[in-house]
């Protein structure tokens, strides 16, 4: 019985589109070290550290055009949670996606040691794969997107012979401003209608590291965020204004209302429009906001994590394309 001819082309195409779009990943972690750190006042608030290491997918047989990258916790972001979502979008369009994750378990940079080390086993992974340092892209939510910031500053303040070449920020619904970040959860705790263990726990962070509080020591609080309302200098987000820059935030103002008794002072949004506006009083003139409408998001949840997965990461990656060839 002869194969029908539209059969053939039909599972050829197949074949090769499979084949076009198909991807290695290479993972390294070191082994954990059997300690804690301390994240609290009480004598249970420890956490383990984590593996440092990072993952990294590569299209295949293709030459590379860029490299995305995205400044992941290797546990409590469930390792490599939104790298993964835009894995087949970065193939299709020749990019690399590299993961990074320090041994730190929800590191907020604080520490000079967590840039350095993860600066390094940047150029690491770039010269073991031939990787151009090129279009590179910073993405990410929540503390990734942070991560992002904090090391973009550091690598530029720093005489590092190795500096990479950004192209990009894909910014998505994260704090900014840590003297706003640090009232709200002063106002979580005084109302306490949630539960106060990340607002316990974020300040704990910010006035051990920090010195103090926004009261006490303001200029750390300045210096630590990307932008802050409070600040009139706002000199950080010079760091970012030759950068493309596309941001995406899901106010959710309803549901942080009736959930959490949250005002509008209470949400990432007001950052991340600040930081735009003072992007392009600096003079950048390649930024873009997208703003997540209930009805782009299904989940019943609303948090940083769940607005990046509500986005189309095709339409992001077709946005990066862009930024290419400009």
């Amino acid at each position: 019985m002869k194969t029908p001819f539209k059969v053939l082309f039909l599972l050829f195409l197949t074949i090769f589109s499979t084949k076009s779009f198909s991807q290695k990943i290479v993972e390294y972690y070191e082994p954990v070290k059997n300690d804690s750190i301390r994240v609290g006042i009480g004598e249970n608030d420890f956490l383990p550290f984590i593996q440092k290491g990072y993952t990294l997918m590569l299209p295949e047989n293709k030459e590379i055009k860029g490299v995305l990258i995205f400044l992941e916790d290797s546990k409590y972001d469930k390792k490599n949670r939104s790298s993964k979502q835009v894995y087949t979008q970065a193939s299709e369009k020749d990019f690399a996606v590299l993961s990074v994750s320090t041994e730190i378990p929800l590191d907020f940079y604080f520490s000079k040691s967590s840039m350095i080390f993860t600066h390094k086993l940047i150029r690491k992974v770039f010269d073991k794969y031939n990787l151009p340092n090129d279009n590179i892209f910073f993405l990410g939510t929540s503390l990734v997107g942070h991560r992002a910031m904090r090391y973009i500053k550091f690598m530029k303040e720093s005489d590092f012979k190795f500096q990479l070449k950004i192209k990009g920020i894909v910014a998505c619904n994260f704090t900014m401003d840590f003297t706003r970040k640090w009232y709200q959860h002063k106002r979580d705790m005084r109302i306490n209608r949630i539960h106060l263990g990340e607002p316990k726990f974020i300040n704990y962070l910010l006035e051990t590291n920090l010195g103090g509080t926004p009261k006490t020591n303001p200029e750390n609080y300045h210096n630590f965020s990307s932008y802050s309302y409070s600040d009139e200098k706002n000199e950080n987000v010079k760091i970012y204004k030759d950068y493309a820059v596309r941001a995406y935030i899901e106010p959710a103002i309803k549901y942080k209302l009736t959930k959490q008794l949250r005002t509008l002072y209470e949400n990432n949004s007001t950052d991340i429009v600040g930081f735009l506006a003072e992007l392009t009083l600096a003079g950048n003139e390649n930024t873009e906001l997208i703003v997540i409408q209930p009805e782009d998001n299904p989940s019943k949840i609303k948090n940083t994590q769940s607005t990046w997965d509500a986005i189309n990461k095709d339409e992001l990656m077709n946005w990066i394309q862009k930024q290419i060839k400009k």
